[in-house]
This record gives C-alpha cells, sequence and structure tokens, in this order.
C-alpha cells in the first residue's frame, strides 16, 4: 500500500531525505565525490546477501530489569537494592546457565519470555554494559575528572546522536550505519534504491557522506497523492512538476534539491511497483484482502483490535523489503526501526513491561519469519537505547543512567551467551558514577558496532573508515557474531 501525502510534503520530506539541513548540505557537497580512501578499501567476494536491523529505543531502556540476577543471592540484593522496582523471582524468564561463567544465574523480564527460546538455541546474545566511550574508563580516571567521557552524559539527545555516530568526540554528525554504506555500497551495483532505509523517519545513525538514507513507512513508499501512470486526474499539475524538476539550474542547491525530487519520485514508483509482488506476512487467506503467498508471521505482535504493533509493523515492512532483494539489486541493506517511551521516571513496573512484551514479541516474530523464509542466517537484529537508568529508584520509576545491557538475534549470532562483564550491582561500587547506579560502560558502541561491521563484510583493516575511534580499544570483535555466515 503506498501512503500518498501532498506536493508540499513530498517537497519537504524528500529534499531532506532524512538528513536535516546540515546533513543535506554536507551530502550535497560530496555527492560527486567519493572518499578517495574507498577505492583502495576491501569489499567481500560473492553474492551473498545481509541485512543489519537496527532497533532504537529512544528514552532510555531500564537495562537492570531487562536482565535480572537470578541466583539466591544475586536475586535478594538486586530485590533489596532496586525496592519497589524489584521484579517477582518466580514471574522472571530464567536463562541457561553461562558455559564457562562464575556460577551466577540470570533470567529475562517475564515479558520477555517469546526470546528465550532464541537465546537457549544459540541464536540471541545479550551485550552487557554497553555505552558511549571516547575511550576505555575506569572509574578512578571518571572521578579524577582527568580523563575524557562522552559530552553532555544523562541527555537523550546527545546520548542518541552519540550512540548512532559512535563519535561522541566529534561535532560531524555523520552516524555509522551511513559509513558502513559508503564502505559497502559498491555491492549493490545497478541498485536504484539506497542501501540505508528508515521505517522510523529521521535518524542519525544511516547519515554517510555519500549515501542518502531513504524513508518509508510501514504502510509503503512515499509518494505523490494521485501520481499514478496515467497521472489522473491531476496530470497537468503533476506534468508541472515533471517540467521544473527536469529543468536546468544555474544555482547548486536549486540542482541538487532537482535532482533530489526526481530521484524521490522514481524510487516511490520503483518502490511501489516491487513491492506489489511480494506478498504481505502479516495475514493468510482467507482473511479479508489477503492473496496466495501471504503469510501470517507475526502472530503474537497484535494489537487489541487485530492490527500489528508500532514496531511490529516497521519490522514487516522491512520483512518485505527484504524479500524484494533481488528485485532491487541488493546485496546488503542496512534497516532502522525504533520504539519510543523508555523514558521511565514515572509508573515504571507497567510501562516497562508492556514496552517489553511489544518489542520482545516483535523481535521473535521477525526473527522466526527470516527462518521460516530461509533467511535467518543473512539479517541481524539489534537494539540500541539512549542510556540505562539509575539502580536506585526514584520513588516511582528510574532516571537518566549510562551503560546497559542490549539484544542481539539473528542466524548468525553466536548466542546462548552473555557477552561482556556485568557491572557490580552495587550503588556506590566500583562501576558507579556516583551513589544511585549509573554504570560507566564496559564496552563501548565502538566495539559493538565493529563487531556487527565485521560480520556485514567489513575487513578488520578497513575498520576505521566505518568507526574511527576504534583504535582506542582493544578489542575490535566480541565474538558474538558467526564469521562464516
Amino acid at each position: 500500500m503506498n501512503t500518498p501525502i501532498t506536493r508540499r510534503q513530498f517537497l519537504g520530506q524528500g529534499a531532506c531525505a532524512g538528513l536535516g539541513l546540515t546533513g543535506l548540505l554536507s551530502a550535497m557537497g560530496t555527492l560527486r565525490l567519493f572518499n578517495s580512501t574507498l577505492s583502495a578499501q576491501t569489499l567481500p567476494p560473492g553474492n551473498d546477501y545481509k541485512a543489519l536491523v537496527c532497533l532504537f529505543l529512544y528514552g532510555g531502556n531500564d537495562a537492570n530489569n531487562t536482565l535480572v540476577p537470578y541466583d539466591t543471592a544475586g536475586y535478594q540484593a538486586y530485590a533489596a537494592a532496586r525496592g519497589l522496582l524489584a521484579l517477582p523471582r518466580t514471574d522472571l524468564v530464567r536463562l541457561p546457565v553461562p558455559a564457562g561463567g562464575d556460577g551466577r544465574e540470570w533470567a529475562l523480564h517475564p515479558a520477555m519470555s517469546r526470546l528465550a527460546p532464541a537465546y537457549a538455541d544459540g541464536k540471541m546474545a545479550m551485550i552487557l554494559n554497553a555505552g558511549t566511550l571516547v575511550a576505555p574508563l575506569t572509574k578512578t580516571e571518571y572521578k579524577s575528572g582527568g580523563a575524557a567521557i562522552p559530552p553532555y552524559l544523562f541527555s537523550h539527545n546527545d546520548q542518541q546522536v552519540q550512540w548512532q555516530t559512535s563519535v561522541p568526540d566529534a561535532t560531524r554528525r555523520i552516524g555509522w550505519g551511513g559509513r558502513l554504506a559508503d564502505h559497502l555500497q559498491a555491492l549493490n551495483t545497478g541498485s536504484q534504491i539506497s542501501m540505508n532505509i528508515s521505517l522510523a523517519g529521521n535518524n542519525f545513525f544511516q547519515v554517510g557522506e555519500n549515501v542518502f538514507q531513504y524513508q518509508v513507512t510501514p504502510n509503503g513508499s512515499i509518494g505523490l497523492s494521485d501520481y499514478t501512470a496515467t497521472w489522473d486526474p491531476r496530470k497537468q499539475h503533476m506534468q508541472g512538476v515533471r517540467d521544473t524538476l527536469d529543468r536546468s539550474y544555474g544555482h547548486l542547491f536549486e540542482q541538487e534539491y532537482a535532482s533530489i525530487m526526481k530521484r524521490a519520485i522514481s524510487n516511490d514508483t520503483l518502490l511501489k511497483s516491487t513491492l506489489a509482488n511480494i506478498p504481505r506476512y502479516d495475514r493468510t487467506p482467507p482473511t479479508a484482502g489477503a492473496v496466495a503467498g501471504d503469510l501470517n508471521l507475526f502472530p503474537n505482535s497484535r494489537n487489541s483490535d487485530g492490527t500489528l504493533t508500532r514496531v511490529a509493523a516497521q519490522l514487516h515492512m522491512i520483512l518485505r523489503l527484504i524479500a524484494s532483494r533481488n528485485a532491487l539489486a541488493m546485496r546488503r541493506q542496512v534497516f532502522f526501526a525504533s520504539l519510543g517511551g523508555w523514558d521511565t521516571h514515572d509508573d515504571q513496573l507497567n510501562d516497562h513491561s508492556e514496552l517489553l512484551a511489544q518489542l520482545s514479541n516483535a523481535i521473535a516474530d521477525f526473527y522466526n519469519a527470516t527462518v521460516t523464509l530461509g533467511l535467518s542466517n543473512e539479517v541481524t537484529t539489534f537494539t540500541a537505547s539512549d542510556f540505562n537508568r539509575t539502580y536506585s529508584t526514584n520513588g516511582k520509576g528510574s532516571d537518566h543512567a549510562w551503560g546497559g545491557h542490549h539484544l542481539v538475534v539473528g542466524g548468525g549470532v553466536n548466542g546462548g551467551r552473555l557477552i561482556g562483564r556485568m557491572p557490580v550491582l552495587q550503588s556506590g561500587g566500583p562501576d558507579d558514577t556516583g551513589d544511585r547506579g549509573a554504570w560507566i560502560p564496559g564496552i563501548s558502541t565502538d566495539e559493538y558496532a565493529a563487531t556487527l561491521a565485521r560480520w556485514f563484510g567489513v575487513a578488520d583493516s578497513n575498520l576505521e573508515s566505518v568507526l574511527p575511534n576504534i583504535g582506542r580499544f582493544s578489542r575490535r570483535d566480541l565474538g558474538f557474531m558467526n564469521a562464516s555466515l
């Protein structure tokens, strides 16, 4: 289904293409000029396909209730520290004891039960205490004030940008997903659609030097109202738009604006026609409107009226776009989806449970759908968020913190394990910035991203082109992805 909008809305959205004015001007300045180092970079051989799906949790997910101590001593300390935020032990989803660990047991939030099979099957990993860092940091260095720390810690907007760019001490807001696409765009030879597709509007993650992020909605591409093959009933208006865009302009901004508009119209037409031949995966015959080939692969991700939840609707469209990969001449795709509402200062227990249920059910359905379609080894979904939340409660919820835990799910994941070191869960303890339980990250966003980038096809020698700060950290691969897949 194409989502119609007015001409004015289309021009505004198409021109920005998700970049914002600063990003647009930067992209325009380099539109015809590739980074000189790209030609020397190594591209993976063969005709394999891979997709990365970034699922951003806006507001700051409380990781301390996402993964909870389950052994008796650990749970008792957790319950005492978290107070009214503590989850009943009998409700937790117990995970297998990690091989080679310290014997401690862990469990997922009760709302995450549908993800437990993926973890048990080794197709989901938990990344522990990851966050923005300029360089490795200890509590002593943090307290002394002499070490570099990410600017504007605990600020939603700033930490969202830093997570998405992986360069906290830089002013240029080029995302690591954008740099990833810049590096590997040559793999998509012949493709008209961008490697980077957002289902959740503007983001910095997908902003590249040369690659534009392309925005679509869960219902399809964004197109002009009544822009059809015959252009009726607004043929003259639409012909006027085309004539205007086909003109030659002496001003750089005007010329690039026209070029972007033409590309947006062409992309909309192509994507609309391509998706028309791709089944839907949220319904099955004899459901009204279903056709042969449709499948109901999102059975657990429904609102009370039977429609897909917000995040499931985004993942459903991503699944259809992945199914379009051959028609769109894609070997690599980077997707961005999001779910908001994680700023749980109030009524956290109820709000967090509802959010985790929607998130977990959608990820589980999406992963199982890739298995059904034979795509699981080629698709990896990972979460990111502004920051964790404080271990101690504010009386109703929790406040802004720092390092938190994240999920990575897919057939290429070397999972069934906890990656990294769990911080000492003690307010005022050796990993706390102060006395409320804001953990100093043990894994940087660079290390997290580098592991995904290597699986995606970036050679170790080229990692700095995607993650400029990776050289500040000792680990370039955390081992949670299977390099052979």
